[in-house]
């Protein structure tokens, strides 16, 4: 009888938290630009090219597109695939079919015919929005529609569609595909509640002020891209849209448009302070926000030195942008730490079946409402991803006493050599220490004693540079194991379209003279 009473008990409350789960799921926001257009109409959204829209000029630009849309056969529910580079209409094409209801799959402009077949072919689209200098990339295209958002103008409007006026928060709103580091690329799933918790979190984290003005140089079809574009609706703020990043425009832009925060990649904050020279930002740039992997600490010592405000965080995909960043007060104390977890977040050191300890290297794990519940049609691979709720993202790295988090590396650009392990950005932050070295990157190649021996690839300044000068140089900072058997002297890095380090391309790189 005891035991029937404690399992009806058990029952009981297992109902009533499920009921609370769907509730939450089922909660539902107004359409965001739609409420945006309404409050802060005048508020200047977005600047392409020097040319500024207002938010209800923005709102008004995508009902004209939705309208478009809808009389070409575009529905709510429908898969809406776009291949498009970064432009005003690709941001009024993404608010154009959340107006609609339609599901969006983002997909990058630098893969090849064969790879965005694979993924057309996968997402099983219903549409695409492209431009026509992809026309020869997308002649394969045989199940989808195409709509070049050249012709959107002509196109007739259909005067009885309405906006959808709410957004539902586990309603899927976008797909983006990974990189696919090793076999084909998943289609990660991001609700608007993942995107809506990203924005908040950010802001609880970072601040927001009535003067920020964002600049975003990233692909839109990549996370970190998109988010701008979503919190600058979300905050009510100005984004300056670049076509593609470049260094000389970028700094000029910073000081024109008074910009308050600009996302980059290593690379990219390397070319920007090499450009810059001995000039100085304005004070009215309060942020600096650096992701893409770990970053060298000798670069960020001389963004402090020269009083650059650079705030490390730490994203993914599956995570909708950002899940970790360092907050302003610890830039300097935590030099080289990504921060603590975003407010709604939590994150987790595993290793070795057990949670870390304090400095102990493992792998990362996420958990949080930004967090992706998973991958598109990819069953097994959602449920390798995810333990006892926790999203593996396959870094390693540690939390120190206080428990800021340091990226280490990805798992699976690990070196061991001789049962140690070797983590490649440790080298690398070594070999650019030197002033003659621009970048650094470092991969694994196979050798019959160790198992693997670390190789480095290095692009100089303008300085000429012996290899065995490199080498001595990493002798006096590195282990024997860790130094690079090998050191090549080469033109550029492979690199994403988000300028992350390729370093599984590296292996390209090796001259077989």
């Amino acid at each position: 009888m005891k035991l029937d009473k404690l399992f009806i008990c058990q029952a009981f409350f297992l109902y009533r938290n499920r009921k609370s789960e769907m509730k939450m799921e089922q909660t539902q926001l107004p359409n965001w630009l739609k409420k945006r257009a309404e409050v802060t109409p005048n508020r200047i959204a977005l600047i392409v090219r020097d040319e500024s829209y207002t938010f209800g000029q923005l709102y008004a630009y995508s009902l004209e597109y939705s309208r478009k849309f809808n009389q070409f056969g575009i529905r709510k529910g429908n898969k809406v695939g776009l291949l498009l580079s970064n432009r005003f209409e690709m941001v009024v094409a993404i608010h154009a079919i959340m107006n609609i209801g339609g599901e969006l799959i983002l997909f990058n402009t630098r893969l090849s015919s064969n790879e965005l077949s694979w993924q057309f072919q996968d997402s099983e689209l219903d549409f695409l929005l492209s431009e026509e200098k992809y026309g020869d990339m997308i002649q394969e295209m045989n199940s989808a529609k195409v709509i070049f958002v050249e012709n959107v103008p002509s196109l007739l409007e259909n005067d009885e569609f309405v906006a959808v006026e709410e957004f539902t928060l586990n309603q899927i709103a976008t797909i983006m595909y990974t990189s696919g580091t090793s076999g084909f690329p998943k289609a990660v799933e991001q609700s608007y509640g993942n995107h809506w918790y990203s924005a908040v979190g950010s802001m609880l984290n970072l601040g927001l002020q009535e003067n920020d003005r964002w600049l975003c140089t990233m692909p839109l079809f990549h996370i970190s891209g998109l988010s701008i574009i979503l919190r600058g609706v979300i905050y009510g703020m100005t984004v300056i849209l670049h076509e593609q990043f470049q260094e000389e425009r970028v700094n000029r832009d910073i000081v024109k448009y008074e910009v308050t925060i600009v996302s980059v990649v290593t690379t990219m904050l390397n070319r920007l302070l090499e450009q810059m020279k001995e000039k100085e930002y304005p004070s009215s740039l309060r942020c600096m926000l650096l992701g893409g992997g770990p970053a060298p600490l000798p670069l960020l010592e001389k963004c402090r030195e020269k009083g650059i405000p650079v705030y490390q965080t730490y994203g993914m995909t599956e995570t909708a942008s950002q899940i970790v960043t360092l907050s302003p007060e610890y830039s300097i104390e935590k030099l080289g730490s990504a921060g603590k977890a975003l407010f709604s977040a939590q994150i987790m050191i595993h290793y070795d079946g057990r949670e870390a300890k304090a400095n102990e290297i493992g792998e990362i794990l996420v958990k949080g409402p930004n967090v992706t519940k998973g991958y598109r049609n990819r069953k097994t691979e959602t449920e390798l991803a995810f333990e006892n709720g926790w999203f593996k993202t396959g870094d390693m790295g540690y939390l120190d006493e206080e428990g800021f988090l340091y990226v280490v590396d990805r798992r699976s650009d690990l070196i061991i050599s001789g049962g140690e392990n070797i983590y490649p950005a440790e080298i690398e932050a070594i070999l650019m220490k030197h002033e003659a070295v621009f970048e650094a990157g470092v991969t694994g190649c196979a050798d019959d004693k160790w198992g693997e021996v670390p190789v480095a690839f290095a692009v100089l300044q303008n300085n000429v540079l012996e290899k065995d000068e490199l080498i001595n140089f990493c002798k006096k900072y590195l282990a024997s194991y860790k130094v690079p058997r090998d050191i090549y002297f080469v033109e550029e890095l492979p690199r994403n379209s988000a300028n992350k380090l390729l370093r599984r391309d590296l292996k390209k790189l090796i001259r077989k003279d």
